[in-house]
């Protein structure tokens, strides 16, 4: 990313904290200057106080107070003077801080604001090409490096300059040739740093991408947990987990290596300009040219200067981590999201879904429907049935525009009205979608029925619950609807989890459910008692049934048949077992003595 990019990228979070940021850069500039005339008073009550030089370097005020005073009283004023100006600095310190970590904390929100809520407008293909690991790492920690670099590093930079600017301010009146044995070594520090900081930028890039790996590594490992146990791959994740965390850890000492060569340049360049700026004092007081207050008055600004300028370095480090902070974040905020419609229009929900001579292949990757036409009768079951890659679930994610078709790629309407017209919002609330491998809350059984309508009375909640079901599975449970779920409904069965989703989606009350595969963990029984009830609790609702079973399908009012993205036929079960077609061929293969027996008592025919 460009450094104009940058700099655009943080001037977004950080104008709304704007007058936080300048009032905290003010404190820590006050803050400077009272700290900066401690030495001043130190030189005259050494040369003036104790000496027998005239009262100098002080504002005028206090100078003709101390002048003729009694040597116990000038010291005591002196001692005043001190502690009067570092109370002062110290006030200033305190607002210094309490606003900078008032700005950090609004900076970041504002930052962790904008970022949650952009990625949950990306578009669903965004998501498939990024791992979660990476994600969060981006928005936590990347996060957090800015925020400490903008809100803590910057400010230490500018006080670093201005304090650089006061110093010498106060120290060329008082002795030019020592002040330029000082100022000839700041340029050496910061070149120096400049150099470290080049070098130190791609490390810090590489221990950044290697932290997302390794977080990648533990969020697939205790997600996947079940298949983990299952396969005894315990030894092989440790193992990779110890091979990720052997490349981090090998970066970043990489990089402590290098920050260590620099700390220590950096200490001996410092020790070589004390050690300078000393040595001419020394001889300048020895020649009479300063006196030894004003040498006291020298080595103290020196002091006070030289670390902070030292510090800078630190601050270019950051700046590497940041850069590469500021990449990533960029990255995620530079995404396109999804586009909302010119002209939105509003369908009739009662009306048919239709799809006109689409084609649709994922990004880069061959069509995977070519040339598909159907139409979905409003207030009818409709069927869709196929093998693995026949583009069954590619339909789903299609009339929920997860994806959207290409120009010239046909149409998908509903009442007429081209689906890509209609706002992704309002086509998700009225087109509810069941997947096979259903998401679940950490939370109970009841908190993840009422997600979609948090309103929801219990017995709204366990009529929905009784229509997919899972009522009497629940009822089993020593807790029943209060019953913890573990993380992505580890502690249900597949089917539980599957009837759980179908029971949130029924209480949306949708007028058009979709449900991909998500009868395929039940059993034949399970699956005709569910499709039973979806009858009587969704009547008149448009019901489109997606699987590779036969049973789940055969009782509805059309049935399509998908074979290599094409549609193969479509029809009745009835119209559809009277031919030689792939939907016989499926039957003959799936179907079992137990299934014509389920079937005959359904009343279709055998």
């Amino acid at each position: 990313m460009k450094p104009h990019r940058k700099l655009s990228v943080i001037w977004r979070f950080l104008r709304g904290v704007t007058p936080l940021f300048l009032a905290s850069l003010l404190c820590s500039m006050l803050n400077t200057l009272f700290t900066a005339l401690t030495p001043q008073i130190i030189r005259a009550a050494v040369d003036s106080v104790i000496g027998t030089e005239p009262f100098g370097g002080l504002p005028a005020v206090l100078a003709g107070r101390l002048a003729g005073l009694p040597f116990r009283e000038a010291l005591l004023w002196s001692a005043g003077a001190v502690l009067t100006v570092s109370a002062l600095a110290a006030l200033c310190g305190f607002l210094s801080r309490t606003g900078t970590a008032m700005c950090s904390e609004r900076f970041v929100k504002s930052i962790r604001d904008t970022l949650f809520g952009h990625i949950q407008r990306l578009p669903f293909a965004w998501h498939t090409g990024h791992q979660t690991g990476e994600i969060i790492q981006r928005c936590t920690s990347d996060v957090e490096v800015i925020r400490n670099f903008v809100t803590t590093q910057c400010l230490e930079a500018f006080r670093v300059f201005f304090l650089v600017a006061v110093s010498f301010a106060l120290m060329f009146p008082m002795n030019a040739k020592i002040s330029l044995v000082a100022l000839l070594f700041l340029p050496v520090v910061v070149a120096y740093s400049l150099f470290f900081y080049r070098r130190m930028a791609q490390r810090f890039l590489d221990a950044d991408e290697a932290e997302g790996e390794l977080t990648t590594g533990v969020q697939e490992n205790l997600t996947g947990v079940r298949v983990v146990r299952a396969f005894g791959r315990e030894a092989f994740e440790v193992e990779k987990f110890d091979r990720q965390n052997g490349r981090f850890s090998e970066l970043w000492i990489r990089l402590g290596k290098l920050m260590s060569i620099y700390w220590a340049c950096g200490d001996l360049l410092c020790g070589f300009q004390i050690l300078a700026v000393l040595l001419v004092g020394v001889s300048e007081t020895v020649s009479g040219s300063i006196t030894p207050g004003t040498l006291l008055a020298f080595l103290s600004y020196n002091a006070a200067m030289i670390w902070p300028v030292r510090s800078l370095g630190r601050v270019l480090s950051e700046m590497s981590k940041a850069g590469v902070s500021i990449d990533r974040v960029g990255e995620i905020l530079d995404a396109e999201e999804e586009t909302a419609p010119a002209f939105p229009q509003t369908p009739d929900w009662g009306g048919d879904i239709a799809f006109e001579h689409v084609t649709f292949g994922y990004s880069g990757e061959e069509p995977v429907l070519r040339d598909v036409s159907f139409t979905i009768p409003a207030g009818r079951t409709f069927a869709i049935l196929g093998g693995t890659g026949s583009g069954k679930s590619t339909v789903a994610a299609l009339l929920t525009r997860l994806y959207d078709l290409a120009p010239g790629a046909g149409r998908i309407t509903v009442g007429g009205v081209d689906l890509r017209d209609i706002p992704r919002e309002e086509v998700r609330r009225h087109i509810a979608l069941v997947l096979q491998e259903p998401f679940l809350y950490s939370r109970t059984v009841e908190e993840n029925i009422r997600a979609v309508r948090p309103a929801a009375g219990r017995e709204e909640v366990r009529r929905a619950a009784r229509a997919a079901c899972v009522d009497e599975a629940l009822a089993e449970m020593a807790l029943g609807y209060d019953t913890v779920v573990g993380e992505r409904g580890v502690t249900l069965s597949g089917g539980q989890k599957q009837r759980v989703a179908i029971a949130r989606t029924l209480l949306a009350g949708a007028p058009v459910l979709l449900l991909d595969d998500s009868l395929s963990a039940v059993d034949t029984e399970t699956d005709a008692n569910i499709r039973s009830a979806l009858l009587q609790q969704a009547a008149g609702t448009t019901l489109v049934l997606i699987s590779h079973r036969v049973t789940t399908l055969m009782q509805a009012d059309r049935i399509l048949v998908l074979e290599n993205g094409r549609v193969a036929e479509e029809g009745t079960h009835a119209q559809l077992i009277a031919r030689d077609g792939p939907y016989r061929r499926v039957c003959d293969i799936q179907m079992n003595q137990d299934d014509r027996a389920l079937l005959a008592e359904e009343g279709g025919e055998a």
